[in-house]
């Protein structure tokens, strides 16, 4: 590419890391190219003069280097040049207030992050770590000034150009809107008359090299006096890590992320012990029972028109769960109660949503089975989410028979509504290779017990029969319905029904929270009836419906300023 004429700026690009980054070694890699010069650190000098901050080569440096930042940008960072394009390599802390807003403004950012993890074991070769010395909020408060300008900046990650540089830096290329060049890849071990004035002190390693290396099979030991340090940087880090430019080995684009069954669920706030988080960082402790043994209990709450359908219903189970399991610690009934009302305030959740509450046996000091491990209390976790019935409850839905049986109570006693789900989880497997909605569950003696996610009724000769609950999870929902079908002046009959008795009878339905009252058309490739939704399942449909908009506890608000 020809240079510009003279006395016309080149195109600026903007490097922006953290120390110890791999941020030399991409300078030394732009610096191979045929149409690129090269400023390492330009405003290091105002950094210093203006925190004060000492470093070995301090005065040497403010003497050589102009520590006015303003006049550096102007004449310095986007001053002339004799290549089409310049490259400054700027470490993140040295953006300080004082500094033109032109430094933002103008050129061509990104930022190149690396995991502390693997920063901190060799930070302290100059200075002691801090973190402002690590630099990542400040790398991500420059993402989040250029996004503000309208120019969200590409991010790559020191390990991605380690496992695989020409991929990274040809994607780095494409949106620096620059042709990739080969040259990129190598260089000359040994130092660059552009090195800054601190290159003894930092840049040994890079002045072996001939290239980027590759990441170390084994990590370096972690030095833990620097653990706390780590904790605070992380979350940082991975703010960042989750804006990286994807690549996958080759120059293919990466697959996108799959779509959610309601994409606005994309963007929710998550309860998780004792705060709201963004959905990605909802998370609970590795240590946590429900990740060590599946040990926590579960309701599926629905909300409609600005009520909590059921709520103290299922509460009561969520309490009897926990009596059974043994829990200590429990939060009180009231304080699980806020902390529903203010998942749905935040989320701005009224209608049409459902709620998964969770509360596990919480954190263990060590893993392990025993809960005597257990000391740090339990854990909840309010997810709320946009979801309407998730089944067709308009034309009804085909179930098949899985050769996986319920849980007897002589094992796990399914009248505890418990998170250990494995048993339902394979009969669901069995239904989805089946390529139905849901797979009916038998009792150990062969009789219905209920499907892998809800309860099941059926009707003949215009009597609604149901299976007793030995062997089955008594659902509100199957109370709900129970109540209603006798309140609609049908004849109710609960007893061990057989599989024949489902497959010859008149009308079927399950019943759930999650699902409502859905009508099943298909059992074992045999029709149910005619096909069709029967009389009675519209009867209790309508019903249902009626009940849910006028029952509720309501969802309290903040009064209007």
């Amino acid at each position: 590419m020809a240079s510009p004429p003279e006395g016309v700026e080149p195109a600026v690009i903007h490097a922006w890391s953290a120390p110890r980054s791999l941020s030399t070694s991409l300078m030394y890699s732009f610096s191979e190219r045929d149409d690129m010069d090269v400023l390492d650190e330009p405003l290091y000098a105002n950094f210093l003069r203006v925190t004060g901050v000492d470093r070995p080569y301090r005065q040497e440096l403010l003497s050589k280097m102009d520590p006015d930042g303003n006049k550096v940008v102007k004449e310095v960072i986007f001053g002339p040049g004799e290549k089409a394009y310049r490259y400054c390599k700027h470490i993140a802390k040295q953006r300080l207030p004082n500094l033109t807003g032109d430094l933002m403004k103008k050129g061509k950012h990104f930022i190149l992050i690396r995991n502390p993890m693997n920063i901190l074991p060799s930070f302290d070769k100059v200075v002691p770590p801090s973190f402002l010395e690590l630099g990542v909020a400040e790398l991500v408060a420059i993402y989040s000034e250029l996004c503000e300008l309208g120019s969200p900046p590409p991010v790559i990650d020191a390990d991605d150009l380690r496992r695989d540089p020409e991929a990274v830096l040809s994607g780095l290329c494409e949106d620096l809107g620059i042709p990739f060049q080969p040259q990129m890849l190598k260089w000359k071990a040994g130092p660059r008359d552009f090195d800054g004035i601190w290159a003894p002190w930092w840049y040994e390693s890079v002045h072996t090299s001939t290239g980027f290396s590759k990441s170390r099979r084994y990590p370096m030991t972690f030095p833990f006096a620097l653990y706390d340090l780590l904790e605070q940087s992380l979350p940082f880090y991975n703010m960042l890590k989750r804006q990286v430019r994807r690549t996958t080995g080759s120059l293919l684009p990466p697959p996108p992320d799959p779509p959610l069954p309601v994409p606005e669920n994309k963007k929710i706030l998550v309860w998780v012990g004792d705060e709201l988080l963004p959905r990605d960082s909802a998370r609970v402790s590795v240590f946590d029972s429900v990740v060590q043994g599946g040990d926590a209990v579960w309701e599926g709450l629905r909300i409609y028109d600005g009520k909590v359908f059921k709520l103290e219903e299922h509460l009561d189970r969520l309490f009897d769960s926990t009596k059974a399991m043994a829990f200590s610690n429990v939060p009180s009934r009231d304080w699980i109660k806020d902390a529903i009302f203010k998942t749905l305030n935040a989320n701005g959740m009224f209608n049409n949503a459902h709620i998964r509450l969770t509360l596990t046996r919480g954190k263990k000091v060590t893993s392990g089975m025993s809960p005597t491990f257990n000391l740090y209390g339990c854990v909840l976790i309010v997810l709320a989410e946009w979801k309407p019935p998730v089944y067709d409850n308009s034309h009804g839905i085909k179930l098949v028979t899985a050769t996986t049986r319920r849980n007897s109570p002589n094992s796990v006693d399914s009248k505890i509504h418990h998170n250990n789900l494995i048993n339902n989880i394979l009969a669901k497997i069995e239904g989805n290779l089946a390529q139905a909605e849901d797979a009916i569950m038998l009792d150990q003696d062969g009789f219905v017990s209920e499907t892998n996610a809800t309860n099941i009724f059926m009707v003949k000769k215009g009597i609604v029969l149901t299976p007793h609950a030995d062997y089955c999870l008594p659902g509100i929902t199957r109370a709900t319905v129970k109540d209603l079908v006798v309140k609609e002046n049908l004849v109710l009959h609960e007893r061990r029904i057989s599989l024949s008795e489902f497959h010859a009878a008149d009308e079927v339905w399950t019943t759930g929270t999650m699902g409502e009252i859905t009508p099943v058309v298909m059992i074992d490739g045999r029709e149910i009836g005619d096909g069709k939704i029967g009389l009675v399942t519209r009867q209790i449909q309508s019903a249902y419906k009626v009940l849910t908009a006028g029952l509720g506890v309501p969802i309290p608000r903040n009064a209007e300023a």
